[in-house]
């Protein structure tokens, strides 16, 4: 398999690698590059920080191991490539009356990297994570494929979900599609004035998706405003979604200094009726709305940006409301900041869900943005939550400890499959997930 050098990046642009890039089109090829030389596996590196980095060694870029191997009309079971976009999967079936169970924010995230992410989306209240649904998962071994499950190789399976890659590439999964209406979403939007308005909508709410918009630059009375979607499938014709556009440059600094942020999002809360609004969305509308800007992640300029999500439980809702407070203050936040209440559904040892609230805020890479998110870790830490993997790019070892219960656990699964640790990346040397402590 050919081996080239790259230089790349995760989303967010701030942390980068260089080192050889295998892009395989056939198992047999990662059969090949995982007994000669194992390396991390990555995807569409739609991960913000360093998770899909590998800095100075060797990953093998999956995406071409893309294909549908086999898919039940009945049943709705899938059999599919580790390469495949979520995406591309909703594109697919969606016609059919069928959708992935759960979709993150990104149609672009593939399934290999949504099940080492054990991703979440807009249904996790009801539908729990990702990996809850697959039944199946094929790793490649260096002694060859392996096909594992929940049943019969419990352990494994959960030190693989929600595993950040440790356990080796993964080559294909099988999980059950969920029945939908149609292929459009029937969508309702309110206004909400403010974070205990929001609480209890989220709270109350019995709809199967839902998320939270919130102006993070608000303030006083106004803290925690925002605008709240609730949405479920429908049948019937749509106008089809607009072509994407994309990002020709980096943006200069000014393009999200804090009066335009402050503006800009004072403008999108009233662009809902006070009244509220029920509209009719083309699915990839409504589950990935920022791919239709392709490269958006380029409006941050070229020093990039951070993301913090962090989740907390339910009984510590004042504390995540200091830590908006503490983003709002601080006038670093970007428009783009999401809250939604989680279920406590988890597949995997270090899985991020918990039954609570998850806050989720994009700061620019300017003077200060790293100071603030570190004490919003600690913050996060002292209500008993935890921060994701999938967005962090400047926690440290101490930070993240005793956040995960079961890291344990899930190191002597790693430390079993994987004791030479080749398939370590930047962020678990970073985080020092490996070391026993």
């Amino acid at each position: 398999m050919r081996w080239k050098s790259s230089d790349y990046a995760g989303w967010g642009r701030v942390l980068r690698a260089s080192g050889e890039v295998a892009r395989p089109e056939r198992a047999a090829a990662v059969a090949q590059a995982t007994a000669d030389t194992p390396s991390p596996a990555i995807g569409m590196r739609r991960s913000y920080g360093d998770a899909c980095l590998n800095d100075g060694g060797r990953v093998i870029d999956m995406t071409r191991l893309d294909r549908v191997l086999d898919f039940d009309a009945t049943t709705g079971e899938i059999h599919v490539e580790a390469g495949a976009m979520i995406g591309e999967l909703l594109a697919t079936f969606s016609p059919r009356g069928w959708l992935p169970p759960v979709m993150p924010g990104t149609g672009f995230a593939t399934v290999g990297g949504g099940i080492c992410m054990d991703v979440h989306g807009k249904n996790h209240h009801g539908a729990g994570s990702l990996g809850q649904h697959v039944t199946e998962i094929t790793l490649m071994t260096g002694d060859g494929p392996r096909t594992i499950t929940p049943k019969d190789d419990a352990p494994l399976f959960k030190a693989t979900v929600g595993g950040l890659g440790q356990t080796g590439p993964i080559l294909s999964a099988r999980f059950r599609l969920l029945k939908a209406k149609g292929d459009v979403m029937v969508v309702t939007e309110r206004r909400v004035q403010d974070w205990d308005e929001f609480l209890h909508l989220l709270d109350a709410s019995d709809a199967t998706y839902s998320v939270g918009w919130i102006d993070a630059t608000a303030r006083g009375l106004s803290l925690g405003r925002g605008i709240l979607e609730e949405a479920e499938t429908g049948g019937g014709l749509v106008r089809p979604a607009k072509r994407g556009r994309k990002v020709p440059m980096d943006a200069p600094g000014l393009t999200l200094s804090p009066p335009v942020v402050r503006a800009f999002n004072a403008a999108y809360w009233r662009r809902v009726p006070a009244s509220g609004r029920t509209l009719v969305k083309p699915v990839d509308d409504f589950f990935f709305p920022l791919d239709k800007i392709h490269d958006w992640n380029r409006l941050y300029g070229k020093r990039g940006f951070h993301q913090f999500q962090c989740v907390v439980p339910l009984a510590e809702a004042d504390r995540l409301r200091g830590i908006l407070e503490k983003v709002a203050n601080s006038g670093l936040a970007s428009p783009l900041a999401v809250l939604k209440r989680t279920g406590p559904g988890r597949a995997g040892f270090l899985s991020f869900p918990m039954e609570g609230y998850t806050l989720a805020v994009d700061f620019p890479n300017r003077t200060g943005a790293e100071r603030l998110i570190r004490d919003l870790i600690r913050m996060a830490a002292e209500a008993g939550g935890r921060i994701y993997f999938a967005k962090d790019s400047v926690a440290s070892p101490e930070a993240v400890r005793g956040m995960y219960s079961e890291q344990g656990q899930w190191l002597d699964e790693v430390e079993r499959i994987d004791p030479g640790a080749a398939f370590a990346t930047d962020l678990v040397r970073r985080l020092k997930l490996r070391e026993r402590t």
